[in-house]
């Protein structure tokens, strides 16, 4: 029998209470249980009498309310109930523990009292009472599913915890029973421990504090849209944050509604609740204003400006971080501060009464609580800072890009400004985090040399020295990776920049087949990043070495230093010096961290001030006067302006205008005479060097280049305004668009894909029409609006739309197409900068100083159509009789095609998916790829197999092993050799000790170095190799790829995700397996010393478990949609910067600024719950490793004295102040990793897109010299862009012969593009064939065809860089074959007055060109390339009457002994041609000579040369009748 007397005498510390014990002690737990028992059941029997009593005050009211309305009673719904996992694990629990007391009470009742108490009748009592406490638990949980109850009563969660720590005192009680009488535990031991196991479950359940049930109404009463249901989701986007309560925000539990939701399902967008209002983007905007606009007022100092409004930003949250994170490092230190008491009460337990020992362990207890809320809340302070740091640059990026000036736009690129958003602000976030760094550091550094001085004495003069000399590292390391990320930095810019541009001009780059050189463009900007990021890693990697190896370094200065001065050596000494240096290490360890993110972060700011200190367009550009002091609307006087200010020849001069009310203003000119310049100067966007410009009333614009949002039609149109159906009608007619929305499934809700994808040139121009006309604006400037348009749509937007429902308005228009002239009141004549001419059109026909000449080209144009027309109908009177029965067979035909063309009006099918948006209900940008539920095995075995099929893996995991193994050892060596007291003799020679130490510590500090490289190599490599493979598979994608997808997609994965890959995943992972490695190092070290602390370990590691199982559901959903919500955030900038002058045209910089302002709430919501989740789950397991700690340190207290040695004991109390961080760091890694995995996920989508066909294929090239005739023969042609839509192009057969011009008409919508796209397989034909010189183009290569055809695109594409470079990218020409094409395509003498001539500078997208000019440079490089097959696809749309004659001529000369396919809207470009092929509907209408086709009065060719002849009779007749006085 155990003698609990025995015990005391062995353990003499608890002598003293020897007297106590033999009154009372024997029988304390069973008073203590029964005490505990009975207030379970008091509380639990009044809680039940107040719920009676409650429900029969109700019952008594509603008897009441029914007796008084006399109405039947309503039933109440029925409910499904869903037992969850956790309302069955309490019901087990409860069942388990029952059981075991009835298993105690057993053993009572047949073998009698074996235990301590003797009272036989207490610890019966103490039996009974637990059974049927536990009883009565269990009542009440099955109760749960008729109460319907979803919250557990706090009454129960207080008992389940306050049974846990019994059973747990109970059970270790029970251990040193055990232990001390070497006996044989009995059946009720093994119960305690069972017992033990289910107390912990529920602990953990109370700590929960929901039930586990869900309940579903089924009543089928029920409406199905209820007003509950729709209150419910609106109280759901509540702030969860903004209304929580201090204990709700230390301990994080305002999240727990969120998890409830993302357990069950995965989250959806909607479902995440909303930021605060302090953190809303919108007050966060407001603020940073107020605070930039102070600090400017202050001082006028712009180059500081942006480091003070930051600093005036941030004080008030930063300083309550500080405040946090210098609380948590100076409780940090009251553990290594302790651990000498520890060892040495540990040592002399006779001399210290055991009171001493137990207020020891709840110092080092209270400290860790103290550390674990402080340290939580300074990191989510630290987050949300950074949060608020981000929206507020973010707003203010996007607002400067709105106001910028033509120069400064010039200066920063597309792909600059969304680096600018996306990665330096990710940099200047993560700054914020690292920023309490240097508060804490100088305080660690301090108290570690304080508690070396206390137990060290002048030896810690020597561990300063050291930690001082490690940190001077830092200077030279931080010069070198600031140098570094500067480089690293612009090169991402430039491959941001080139990527932008390259993703925006894909189909060019296709139809040229250049993607292989803009491939390896790419690829070398990539190698020049992936250089400066080795340098970067490799500095980090060395850098690790030093830091991890700091406190080897320090503790072998220290103690070699105490050797030589004298200074003993003791155990405890050693363990709180060591204890120390592992604290230490955590600053040192950060201090390269720090340094690296402030070098990081310096340079981002600088480039982000940088760039909004850049010039923005000025305020006072265009005076606004009130229409009561204005004579005219529109008024400059003695105008000069300049796209480049430094220029010594300014863009415009001299320009006097007056425009009254109500007039119409045409504007021509030659190609880059000034015209969309002049429009520019009203709207106010290009600089004015001097003069004024007066503008009266609202204006609208419409540009030459459409810009279209993302969105549908309507949206489009509306712009912002509110829907008026009747005014929204008349302004569809009037556009033109009526028709085009009849095809339409979803009509004008149809959505429109990225920069207008899927619409037509015209039906973009038309939609950009309406846009300005329902504005209801005052002015009217409208750029070349009629150039996208065929002859027919042009003439009725010119009569429905500028003469009919714009008639009151004031409209300057600038035009090439003569005939819309006379109508105007005034006509300005733009010749070299200046206003050459102006009157209205028989007033500048008489001057007869140049006005004639753009005259004189339409005449001709007009006149050989005429011709044409006139010669046929001779031709058809001398043959009537004999084809009289042929031409009526033909003209019932095409009567039947002509109202094909005239009624069947449908999108332009070239420009894609008509039928696949309509088969998406409308959309053609889907939402993006969004992967659910968890991470698949085969996301991260893609990532570690990327390199060498992840050789390098296991040699990592070796050497941290090695590692930890010899830091352990070293540690180990240390506290076994070291006596325990002063007066002890050692075990071994101080020197020989020192001497395995210093091997030691060497051996693990090499292997960290070997662990560093090996990460920083592999890492950028599979880094490197998983963007080759998706530049690779993009770059393959087919076009339809391109139509569907956003651009900010693939840039958001080729910036944001991908710098994830080339500087975090690795060390992500990393630290997955080293902290693994470093918590059973530590646990190793503390078994040694108590293994009884496995007792807790396990059942608190299980809980750990259970807890990162709940986190993982809800954060890995809110961590994708954050990265899916970036895009949108970049997709609307890109788009806005495209825009910039339309939207300030429209006055709508507000709308836009508060749309991107919702945007960044939209990514802010689901980070900033990502983050807070993050905190959530390291509170909890903090908590649980601290009692864990607690745990071990009373167990060390309470084993008697020499059952372990004291200095074994004390190292596992140095590891087991880490025990916190470690278990926590080992969940934190796992999960931290698997929200960073997810940019390799979404890297690996876009790896695997399905690719166009191979660009070359072996043994299926065709002859160098191919085509040698250019013969194309159509065969059958079938065309759809989908295996579910129907055919675009059906049954087309025909042969375009070689050598011959080939004219391609009909109305918009044919198929004409579709043709030319067939042609160059941007789609693939579903049947038939298309062979070019015999040769079936679909079994040759891609770049095969491509590059032996030449095309001059309806859409002029110039690229950043030079005039040689666009001209000739692939570098193949001379520059005298250059200048010869630039002569002949009118561009050789505006080339050759710039200074640098061929090298002279092209803007991006190569704005500082005009349109027409950048179409001349589209044939200046069909010229160079000379191929025997020419495409012309509306390419002189954007050039003026005489400039087309021009390039027609040069066409008809070059290309004499070519094919020329040539698509038109201008019927005189094609009424030359050899054949005439006419599409409607995608099928062949027509196909035959000019002169054939007019012969047929009613054929469709006809009609529409008809058409074209009669807009321009009042012109032609006007020319006429002036026509003495054209003639010199």
């Amino acid at each position: 029998m155990f003698d609990y007397n025995s015990v005391l005498t062995e353990f003499q510390p608890l002598q003293h209470w020897q007297p106590w014990f033999q009154l009372s002690s024997p029988c304390v737990w069973e008073d203590l249980a029964i005490f505990l028992q009975l207030t379970f059941l008091g509380c639990m029997l009044v809680r039940f009498v107040q719920k009676r009593a409650s429900l029969s005050w109700i019952r008594r009211s509603i008897i009441t309310e029914k007796g008084a309305n006399k109405c039947p009673a309503e039933k109440p719904p029925l409910f499904g109930v869903n037992l969850g996992f956790l309302y069955r694990a309490t019901i087990l629990c409860c069942i388990l523990i029952l059981a075991t007391h009835a298993l105690i009470l057993l053993i009572l009742l047949t073998k009698g009292n074996r235990g301590n108490c003797r009272s036989t009748q207490s610890v019966i009592f103490a039996e009974i009472t637990q059974a049927i406490s536990w009883s009565v638990a269990l009542v009440v949980i099955l109760n749960f599913q008729k109460t319907r109850s979803v919250k557990l009563p706090w009454v129960l969660r207080v008992w389940w915890v306050c049974s846990f720590f019994q059973s747990a005192i109970r059970t270790a009680l029970d251990v040193h029973s055990v232990l001390t009488s070497h006996m044989f535990p009995g059946g009720e031991k093994y119960a305690h421990f069972l017992s033990l196991l289910a107390c912990t479950c529920l602990s953990g359940i109370s700590v929960r504090g929901t039930t586990g049930l869900s309940f579903s109404s089924s009543s089928i009463t029920e409406p199905l849209l209820n007003s509950t249901t729709e209150k419910h989701a609106e109280i759901k986007r509540e702030s969860l944050y903004g209304r929580a309560t201090i204990l709700q925000l230390i301990t994080f539990s305002w999240l727990n509604p969120l998890f409830a939701v993302g357990i069950k399902k995965p989250l959806e967008q909607d479902e995440i609740p909303d930021v605060d209002v302090k953190d809303s983007a919108e007050f966060l905007s407001c603020s940073f204003d107020e605070k930039l606009n102070f600090v400017k007022e202050r001082n006028g100092f712009q180059n500081v400006s942006i480091y003070k409004t930051i600093f005036l930003f941030i004080r008030r949250k930063a300083a309550i971080n500080a405040s946090f994170a210098v609380i948590t490092a100076a409780v940090s230190y009251v553990g290594p501060y302790l651990i000498d008491d520890f060892v040495k009460f540990l040592s002399g337990k006779k001399q210290h009464s055991l009171e001493s020992g137990y207020i020891l362990a709840a110092a080092f207890l209270s400290a860790k609580m103290v550390e674990t809320v402080a340290q939580r809340q300074w990191i989510f302070g630290a987050r949300q800072l950074g949060l608020r740091l981000r929206a507020a640059l973010i707003s203010h990026i996007y607002k400067k890009g709105l106001h910028l000036s033509s120069q400064s736009r010039q200066s920063h690129s597309s792909g600059e400004i969304i680096n600018y958003m996306s990665v330096d602000i990710q940099r200047v976030t993560d700054f914020s985090w690292y920023l309490n760094i240097i508060w804490m550091l100088p305080i660690q550094i301090s108290l570690a040399i304080y508690i070396l001085h206390m137990n060290l004495g002048l030896g810690s003069l020597a561990g300063l020295a050291a930690t001082a000399m490690i940190m001077m590292c830092n200077i030279p390391i931080t010069r070198i990776q600031k140098r570094i990320q500067s480089k690293i930095m612009e090169a991402k810019d430039e491959r941001m920049k080139t990527t932008s541009e390259v993703l925006r001009n894909m189909k060019t780059l296709k139809l040229q087949a250049w993607d292989t050189h803009y491939l390896h463009k790419l690829e070398s900007l990539r190698k020049t990043e992936y250089n400066w990021l080795w340098k970067s890693l490799r500095l980090s990697a060395i850098s690790a070495f030093i830091f991890w190896g700091a406190p080897t370094f320090i503790s072998v200065v220290t103690f070699g230093s105490c050797i030589l001065m004298g200074i003993p050596l003791t155990a405890g000494r050693v363990l709180s010096a060591l204890a120390t240096f592992r604290m230490l290490q955590d600053p040192i360890f950060n201090l390269p961290d720090l340094l690296s993110v402030l070098a990081q972060a310096k340079v981002s700011i600088d480039r982000v001030a940088l760039y909004l200190q850049e010039d923005e367009i000025p305020l006072d550009a265009v005076e606004f006067v009130p229409r009561s002091e204005a004579e005219f609307e529109i008024e400059i006087e003695s105008g000069k302006f300049s796209w480049d200010p430094d220029s010594k020849f300014s863009t415009l001069s001299g320009i006097q205008l007056m425009v009254k009310s109500g007039m119409k203003v045409a504007i021509c000119g030659t190609v880059g005479s000034g015209k969309s310049s002049l429009l520019s100067c009203i709207l106010g966007e290009i600089p004015k060097l001097y003069g004024t410009v007066k503008i009266c009333g609202t204006k609208a614009y419409v540009p030459q280049s459409p810009w279209i949002l993302t969105g549908n039609i309507r949206e489009n149109i509306l712009f912002g305004n509110s829907f008026d159906s009747a005014k929204y009608e008349k302004t569809i007619q009037a556009c033109a668009l009526t028709k085009d929305f009849e095809l339409f499934s979803c009509g004008d809700l149809t959505e429109i894909g990225e920069r207008g994808i899927n619409m037509s040139g015209g039906q973009k121009q038309r939609i950009q029409i309406a846009r300005a006309v329902y504005q209801d604006a005052d002015i009217y400037l409208l750029d070349d609006p009629f150039s996208a348009v065929d002859a027919h749509t042009g003439t009725q937007l010119f009569k429905d739309c500028l003469m009919g429902i714009l008639k009151d308005k004031t409209i300057l228009y600038v035009t090439h197409q003569v005939e819309f002239l006379p109508a105007a009141d005034l006509i300005l004549v733009m010749k070299n900068g200046r206003i050459a001419q102006a009157g209205r059109f028989e007033e500048l026909l008489q001057q007869n100083i140049g006005f004639e000449v753009l005259v004189g080209a339409h005449s001709e144009a007009l006149e050989s159509i005429l011709t044409a027309e006139n010669s046929s109908r001779t031709f058809q009177t001398h043959k009537r009789i004999i084809m009289e029965s042929s031409n009526n067979n033909e003209t019932d035909k095409d009567t039947g095609g002509k109202a094909q063309l005239e009624n069947g009006t449908r999108h332009d099918s070239e420009q894609n998916l008509c039928e696949e948006i309509i088969a998406k209900e409308g959309r053609i940008t889907q939402d993006e790829e969004r992967e659910r539920g968890s991470i698949g095995r085969e996301v991260y075995w893609a990532y570690l197999s990327a390199v060498r099929g992840g050789v390098f893996v296991p040699i990592i995991i070796v050497a941290q092993s090695l590692f930890q193994i010899l830091q352990v050892s070293s540690n180990y060596w240390m506290a076994w050799a070291c006596p325990p007291t002063v007066g002890t003799e050692p075990v071994v020679g101080m020197h020989f000790l020192f001497l395995i130490y210093i091997l030691l510590s060497v051996g693990s500090s090499l292997c960290v170095l070997l662990r560093a490289m090996l990460i920083a190599s592999t890492g950028l490599l599979t880094a490197q190799k998983l963007f080759t493979n998706m530049l690779h598979s993009v770059f393959h994608a087919p076009m339809s790829f391109f139509d569907s997808t956003p651009s900010g997609r693939i840039l958001n994965r080729a910036s944001t995700d991908q710098s994830v890959l080339d500087l975090e995943m690795a060390a992500k992972l990393g630290w997955c397996a080293f902290s693994i490695i470093q918590i059973l190092g530590a646990i190793a070290v503390m078994s040694q010393a108590a293994w009884q602390v496995f007792v807790l370990f396990i059942p608190v590691t299980g809980i750990c478990i259970w807890y990162q199982q709940y986190y993982v559901p809800t954060a890995r959903e809110l961590a994708r949609l954050s990265g899916i919500q970036r895009a949108p955030i970049l997709h609307h900038f890109a788009e806005s910067l495209s825009g910039a002058a339309t939207i300030r045209a429209f006055g709508h910089e507000e709308r836009f600024t508060r749309a991107n302002l919702g945007l960044i709430d939209n990514h802010s919501r689901p980070w900033f719950h990502n983050v807070s989740a993050m905190e959530w789950l390291s509170f909890r397991l903090n908590l649980l490793s601290n009692f864990m700690f607690a745990f071990s340190l009373v167990l060390l207290v309470s084993l008697p004295e020499g059952i372990i040695n004291p200095s074994i004991a004390g190292l596992a109390v140095t590891y087991g102040l880490n025990l916190n961080v470690l278990q926590a760091s080992v969940i934190w890694n796992i999960c931290n990793a698997e929200n960073k995995i997810i940019s390799v996920e979404r890297i690996l989508q876009y790896s695997k897109i399905t690719s166009e066909a191979p660009f070359v294929i072996e043994g299926c090239t065709p002859p160098s010299s191919w085509p040698t005739v250019g013969t194309i023969c159509f065969k059958n042609l079938k065309v759809r862009y989908a295996e579910h839509l129907p055919s675009v192009l059906k049954n087309i057969t025909c042969t375009f012969p070689g050598k011959k011009k080939i004219g391609v008409v009909g109305r918009t919508g044919s198929g004409k593009s579709t043709l030319i796209q067939a042609i160059f397989r941007t789609v693939e034909p579903s049947e038939g064939t298309i062979r070019i010189d015999d040769v079936d183009i679909c079994q040759i290569g891609l770049h095969d065809l491509r590059a032996r055809l030449s095309i001059i695109p309806q859409d002029p594409t110039m690229f950043e860089g030079t005039v040689r470079g666009n001209l000739d990218p692939l570098g193949k020409y001379s520059d005298t074959e250059i200048w010869e094409a630039l002569d002949k395509c009118q561009l050789g003498d505006l080339v050759r007055a710039k200074e640098k001539k061929l090298d002279s500078t092209v803007a991006e997208n190569g704005e500082n060109w005009s349109a027409g000019q950048r179409q001349l440079f589209c044939l200046g490089r069909a010229l160079l390339k000379r191929s025997n097959i020419l495409v012309l696809d509306e390419a002189t749309a954007s050039v003026d009457s005489a400039t087309d004659g021009t390039i027609q001529k040069i066409i008809r000369q070059e290309f004499k002994d070519c094919t020329v396919v040539t698509i038109a809207h201008r019927i005189h470009t094609v009424i030359d041609s050899d054949l005439v092929l006419v599409l409607s509907e995608g099928r062949v209408l027509e196909y035959d000579t000019p002169s054939n086709l007019l012969e047929r009065e009613h054929s469709s060719f006809s009609k529409l040369i008809k058409e074209y002849s009669l807009r321009s009779q009042s012109f032609n007749s006007l020319a006429n009748s002036q026509s003495t006085t054209c003639i010199p």
